[in-house]
């Protein structure tokens, strides 16, 4: 896969990759939660072959990919058991090509993208596993639905065949430091307490997935069960 231009450096994914770990359980410990409930995506969008290939062999399984075709390549090179993640914005005439090769769809961010989802599912006699992206920082730079909205989206959602949300997803602010992103992950936090208080069967919201390089021991704090770490890992 083409790069982002920053030399690539395999030989030092597994200690990187390592560090971020123990960042994960010392972030954990703080919370009184448990590091085993939290999983670690490797964002490998920027990464050469060789460099994911170093991640896998130091353990790593789970990894995310932005650009469709640029990765699909990518997902044949690597073993099976590898489990895959989108996590950029989806365009509707892309879902074709995502359809039974991503493991979770992080990035659905609107009532037309999961109608068209569930319809090609269903046509595929499928069931993709979604999860529903909220823009919780309100920056215009980012896709995701309306905190004010998601509420009523997601329990529309549930009526959809083909499609099941397991969880939520959001990225902190561009700007505004620990406390910016804290603000935007306990937002997202209290979302997804409502809504799995309902208890409801079609909805089983069991991943909260929020932190990145930069915010990741925050989510971590602010009880997220999936993070998304890219440039910690696999950057020189």
């Amino acid at each position: 896969m083409a790069g982002s231009g920053r030399e690539q450096d395999p030989a030092g994914v597994p200690g990187r990759l390592a560090a971020v770990r123990q960042r994960i359980a010392a972030a954990a410990e703080r919370a009184g939660r448990d590091p085993e409930s939290i999983r670690l995506v490797a964002i490998s969008k920027y990464a050469d072959t060789s460099s994911v290939l170093a991640a896998y062999e130091a353990g790593q399984r789970e990894f995310g990919e932005s650009y469709i075709q640029a990765a699909l390549p990518r997902l044949d090179a690597l073993p099976g058991d590898v489990v895959w993640h989108l996590v950029g914005h989806l365009q509707s005439n892309k879902v074709n090509k995502v359809l039974g090769r991503f493991d979770l769809i992080q990035s659905l961010d609107s009532e037309p993208l999961a109608r068209r989802l569930s319809e090609k599912s269903l046509a595929r006699d499928l069931v993709t596993p979604v999860l529903v992206q909220v823009n919780c920082t309100g920056e215009e730079s980012k896709t995701g639905i309306d905190p004010a909205t998601a509420k009523d989206l997601i329990l529309a959602l549930r009526e959809l065949r083909g499609i099941v949300v397991q969880g939520l997803m959001t990225m902190g602010p561009l700007g505004g430091g620990d406390q910016g992103a804290r603000a935007s992950f306990r937002l997202l936090r209290r979302l997804h307490e409502e809504l799995r208080a309902l208890d409801l069967p079609e909805l089983p919201l069991t991943i909260l997935s929020m932190g990145m390089s930069g915010d990741f021991e925050i989510a971590v704090e602010e009880g997220a069960t999936l993070l998304r770490v890219g440039s910690a890992v696999f950057a020189p």
